[in-house]
């Protein structure tokens, strides 16, 4: 670690860059995109679908907008690049505002279903053909039997207790909130160190554990690496980083031993629903692929064809099988995760992270995570699936 006489130095030596650094970091504060994308009013939209026999398509209502997105690009595009001195790093600055002003065009075409799924695409691509065939793959695994620890009888108190003990393992704070606003069962705030849990959501066993090792695992351990970085951007997040994030969070699940076939399964739905968006489908037609074609519950599937048609059309989640199936590939190599752990990193950037490190402008990792020093999976087809990915 440097000391601060010797980052004193770095900085001083580095002035140009910490100025543009730290202001990108100023703008960047405005635009999370997940908060302006989560639906208003997605639970009473879902009795309106159900009721109308999934036929009329729910009409979603998101948040207002409480930034100038003209302004944020203009300032975004201000800053004097040419005036860093090595020019992997200039080059590095210039992908990183050319992805946030991405983001910030994603954000302003909410709701205006082509311009958003465009603008989405820009910023999280979208399924290739092997990740599809990947997909149907899984999906064609037959279920596994019935599995107690997949009950769900405990309550968003105890899951607050579980993720408090289970913490005790890493060396940083643990800040909890209960939230009746998220998505998802349990996430994490990157910009706030908070770990948010649903309000009056019961988990089961293999979920906590689950959780556990996806959010506090990677999620805040990025998040604290990167707190620990000189630079900013480790802690905004690099281009493009979603897919090793949470590639990194899904491979920590398979070394817990929490993966199971049938988590394996969602993430599969989640690629074919993205997939049926550059085939034109509607909200009803990705529905109808997901739960009367491939036999999901209504409940699973309205979920997974809401997360991919809210805002317009938002392929994020293709991102994680692939994401897995790329962190598997270097852990069967023997290499090092380390490096993509500095913060919400991608790994197509991991040499610029190599040569900030050797700038001084980078820091080895002081939290690393738990699950990968040893792998306690022991379910074959999963290790069968994983290895067979294409």
């Amino acid at each position: 670690m440097n000391t601060k006489k010797h980052l004193d130095t770095i900085i001083n030596d580095n002035s140009d860059l910490f100025d543009i650094d730290s202001n990108l970091d100023r703008l960047v504060k405005k635009i999370e995109l997940l908060s302006y994308l989560n639906p208003l009013n997605s639970e009473k939209e879902k009795q309106k679908f159900f009721s109308s026999k999934y036929t009329v398509d729910p009409i979603l209502k998101y948040p207002k907008i409480k930034f100038h997105p003209y302004k944020l690009h203009r300032m975004f595009f201000s800053q004097r690049l040419e005036r860093i001195s090595d020019p992997k790093v200039q080059k590095l600055y210039q992908d990183i505002i050319y992805y946030y002003s991405n983001m910030v065009q994603c954000i302003q075409t909410i709701g205006e279903p082509k311009k958003f799924y465009y603008n989405s695409l820009r910023v999280f691509g979208t399924p290739t053909e092997k990740d599809v065939l990947n997909a149907k793959f899984i999906l064609h695994i037959p279920d596994e039997g019935v599995n107690p620890d997949m009950e769900k009888i405990y309550s968003a108190e105890d899951a607050k207790n579980y993720f408090e003990e289970f913490s005790k393992q890493y060396n940083f704070p643990l800040n909890i909130k209960y939230s009746t606003a998220i998505a998802a069962d349990a996430m994490v705030s990157n910009s706030t160190q908070t770990l948010f849990i649903k309000k009056n959501t019961k988990f089961s066993k293999n979920q906590l554990l689950t959780l556990a090792n996806h959010e506090i695992g990677v999620h805040l351990v990025t998040t604290y690496n990167g707190i620990e970085q000189p630079l900013k951007i480790f802690s905004n997040g690099f281009p493009r980083n979603v897919e090793t994030q949470e590639g990194l969070a899904v491979f920590s699940e398979y070394m817990s031993g929490a993966l199971t076939l049938s988590r394996l399964k969602t993430l599969a739905y989640r690629v074919l629903a993205s997939d049926s968006l550059i085939k034109g489908y509607s909200f009803s037609d990705t529905f109808d692929l997901i739960h009367n074609q491939y036999k999901l519950n209504r409940n699973d599937a309205y979920s997974i064809t809401l997360r991919v048609h809210r805002g317009g059309g938002f392929t994020k989640d293709r991102l994680y099988l692939s994401g897995l199936k790329k962190i598997y590939k270097k852990y069967k190599k023997g290499d090092s995760l380390d490096n993509l752990l500095t913060g919400k990193v991608n790994m197509d950037y991991e040499d610029d992270i190599v040569n900030l490190q050797n700038l001084g402008l980078s820091n080895p990792i002081t939290h690393n995570n738990i699950a990968y020093l040893q792998n306690k999976n022991e379910n074959k087809t999963l290790d069968f699936i994983l290895n067979h990915l294409k």
